[in-house]
């Protein structure tokens, strides 16, 4: 009888079936992709290590099933681009995946995501440094995510450049060892915190919308009492009403979730894009999704009638309620407090969190806020003293609904207290996961890395003349060992070659020319220096370049060495070294140095960083810009990070869908009152003024008690972490303001219906 009710109950029904189904469908869309994004990252890493070409590794000879292919990535407008220049060198070089065929020198394939960005005009300065004629596209298999910036480029002559860092010989993609999952504790419990904090608001988002429309129903229900239905029955038609409501959501859920699939390969995150066939729910999980909404729908309505006494001639909810016990609501949020409270101290020392007391822990504090904000609310507004028209309309309804009201405010609260927990959670850790790199970016804020070999004091003078460079220092490095390479020498000593000018940023210069060698002492290397780098002895330049082999390049000290004192350099380091100027460096030794230029860019200058990088790649198209940074994150802490961005952004965008949803509900509700209100000359502003003191009073208070449990909850995880406590107010405010926000935009966005809704007629009654 309830699911009949709810699809043959006329007008009103059906929009009370849609409003419900909309609300939930919108938790189910985001329950569904939750358990899809496991498979989206499997996907994604599976395709990463397919396309792996690692440029180190055995030493192979040249045949009909080698590829020789260099790193060419770079950066554009803060993108990154995976670019690889390539050169088969037979019929059978193993193809990389996305590829039908490898293009010939001086073309090139790309994503399509590059493709549309080298056709725009944003593209102009990347299409002077990608100077490939365009043949092909790459095919999905062969890209991470729908907005990769990628390609594959034709080209001559890499068999030289094998050896460095950046080109090999190969003979299959794919990842040569098997990558390592471990993560340390404080790593697994930012997991976890985060999936409880971003599945919290969605749960209590569906079990608010299987409650719209309550006061109506209950009204229903009283006339199904006065022909002859029994207290008991009377709740089973309501949980009837409400599953058909909750199955009509499962079927708009997954409808939202077909919809929102192919718009996300359009669509960009935080760097971060999938294409739809990644999205594909855990059959498993999905099924949970598709048993768990109905049942957890049946359930809210049984509890939340508990209270209501639902007789023949009304509902007696409507008269004065009874003051809300405090004490029961206590319970959750200290049994969080007691779940978690036997791993505050266990830091990453003493092994695993207990992932199951975390998880409830966690989950019971978010519920405390719930089953805390209605008591608040109550407690507050029953205070609230005189004010305007439009206040005093505002508390009145406060104050004999205040339950819908939190109801409505729940979700959002949920959501700023898990935030606020998590960021107190991240910049408390961040510190054990971000280490200096030691370098002055006050000297130099760029460096550019050059293939081994390359002449790199030319290049010194074209950066200086690329626009936006203010000076550029170039450094060549290789290393000295007092036995051959292959055997491996006990003991080494730094080279450094430049010209005086560049030398003297590394080292102190009494006087310089070019012909002179120096030996720089008093840095934090220099053990060895004077009992290895002695006049007529003979040394072994580096040809190994980290693989064990190469040939013998025997360097002899010469007689008239000067000295040198040793002085921070721009890298941030204080080396004790061997200083040549290029006259002194023989032809043999010049190969082996590995060239580097230290720029001092002006910030004010458009672009600067992509004429660096466009004057890097004409004078070698595998040099490695680095753009400067005084400190550096960890790669899994700050994918992890990356991970929360995205989700909160998801859970913000159905935060402000289902609040829009529950506001025109609520608005609908009171339709009547409203007509008869306006029918009385009562303004329409003190009316709009009114509704809106009913969403941000709620609002207010939700947001200061979700502050409160937050800060609570952080500063709990983060002494189970072994961190200090302190408060991240920026983010704390941040988080706070971002749920304001959401809810201005929602009220702002309720008040064309609410307009609609202050009209005589609608006091009609059919």
């Amino acid at each position: 009888m309830g699911i009949k009710f709810a699809f043959t109950g006329g007008r009103e029904g059906h929009i009370r079936v849609l409003l419900t189904a909309v609300g939930v469908g919108l938790g189910v869309a985001l329950l569904l992709l939750t358990t899809a994004i496991p498979n989206a990252l499997s996907v994604r890493h599976a395709r990463d290590d397919a396309r792996m070409d690692y440029t180190y590794g055995p030493n192979r000879a040249k045949a009909a099933n080698t590829l020789v292919i260099s790193d060419a990535d770079t950066t554009y407008h803060g993108k990154d681009i995976r670019g690889r220049l390539v050169e088969p060198e037979g019929p059978r070089a193993p193809l990389a995946p996305g590829l039908s065929a490898y293009p010939a020198p001086g073309e090139m394939v790309v994503s399509p995501a590059l493709k549309d960005l080298l056709g725009s005009g944003d593209g102009r300065l990347l299409r002077e440094r990608l100077p490939y004629r365009i043949t092909g596209t790459i095919g999905e298999s062969g890209l991470i995510g729908s907005r990769e910036l990628a390609y594959y480029a034709g080209a001559t002559d890499l068999t030289p450049r094998i050896g460095g860092s950046r080109t090999a010989r190969i003979t299959r993609f794919g990842r040569l060892i098997a990558s390592s999952n471990t993560m340390d504790p404080v790593l697994i419990l930012l997991v976890l915190v985060v999936f409880v904090v971003l599945l919290a608001p969605v749960a209590v988002f569906i079990a608010t919308a299987v409650r719209f429309g309550g006061e109506r129903r209950d009204r229903r229900l009283a006339a199904l009492r006065l022909v002859g239905s029994d207290t008991r029955m009377t709740r089973r038609i309501a949980a009837g009403e409400a599953l058909a409501g909750s199955l009509v959501g499962l079927v708009f859920g997954t409808v939202f979730f077909l919809v929102g699939r192919q718009l996300a390969g359009s669509v960009e995150i935080m760097d971060v894009s999938v294409f739809p066939s990644y999205l594909n729910p855990s059959p498993a999980l999905a099924a949970l999704v598709a048993v768990a909404v109905p049942a957890a729908a049946v359930l809210v309505t049984l509890f939340a009638l508990r209270r209501v006494v639902i007789e023949p001639l009304g509902v007696v909810r409507t008269t004065r309620p009874t003051r809300r016990r405090l004490w029961w609501r206590l319970l959750l949020p200290l049994g969080g407090l007691a779940c978690l409270a036997p791993m505050i101290g266990q830091g990453r020392t003493n092994g695993d969190f207990n992932a199951y007391l975390v998880i409830g822990g966690v989950l019971l504090l978010l519920v405390g806020v719930t089953t805390l904000l209605p008591w608040v609310v109550e407690a507050v507004v029953a205070r609230l003293g005189r004010g305007g028209l439009a206040w005093q309309l505002a508390v009145r309804r406060l104050q004999l609904s205040s339950g819908s009201a939190a109801r409505m405010v729940n979700g959002i609260a949920v959501a700023v207290a898990g935030a606020v927990a998590m960021q107190m959670l991240f910049a408390g850790v961040a510190g054990d996961y971000t280490k200096s790199t030691g370098r002055d970016t006050n000297r130099a804020q760029m460096q550019v890395n050059l293939s081994r070999g390359l002449d790199f004091v030319p290049s010194a003078g074209k950066f200086a003349a690329t626009q936006g460079v203010r000076k550029a220092t170039a450094l060549g490095t290789t290393e000295l060992g007092d036995q051959d390479w292959q055997h491996g020498p006990s003991t080494t000593a730094l080279v450094t070659v430049g010209t005086c000018d560049s030398l003297r940023e590394v080292a102190r210069l009494t006087s310089c020319t070019d012909g002179d060698v120096f030996v720089a002492e008093g840095g934090d290397n220099d053990a060895d220096m004077a009992k290895l780098v002695r006049p007529g002895r003979t040394l072994q330049v580096d040809t190994s370049n980290g693989r064990g082999y190469g040939t013998k390049i025997p360097w002899t000290v010469p007689g008239h060495l000067k000295q040198a004192t040793a002085i921070t350099g721009p890298n941030g380091t204080k080396d004790s070294s061997v200083l040549l100027t290029p006259a002194a460096v023989p032809e043999r030794m010049s190969r082996q140095l590995n060239g580097a230029v230290y720029l001092s860019v002006d910030a004010s200058v458009p672009d600067a960083a992509e004429h660096v990088r466009n004057t890097a790649a004409a004078i070698d198209p595998l040099a490695d810009t680095i753009v400067w940074s005084a400190t550096e994150q960890s790669a899994k802490f700050t994918s992890i990070r990356t991970g929360v961005s995205v989700g909160a952004v998801c859970v913000l965008m159905l935060i402000g869908a289902s609040l829009l949803v529950s506001q025109l509900e609520q608005l609908r509700e009171r339709r009547k009152l409203l007509s008869a209100l306006v029918a009385v000359g009562t303004r329409r502003r003190t009316l709009s003024l009114s509704v809106l003191w009913q969403t941000a009073i709620p609002i207010a208070l939700g947001l200061l008690l979700a502050s409160a449990v937050g800060l609570t909850l952080g500063a709990v995880l983060l002494k189970m972490a072994g961190a200090t406590i302190g408060v991240d107010w920026p983010s704390v405010l941040s988080m706070t303001g971002a749920g304001a926000g959401v809810v201005l935009a929602v009220t702002l966005l309720s008040l064309p219906p609410l307009l609609r809704l202050m009209r005589p007629d609608g006091l009609r009654t059919e």
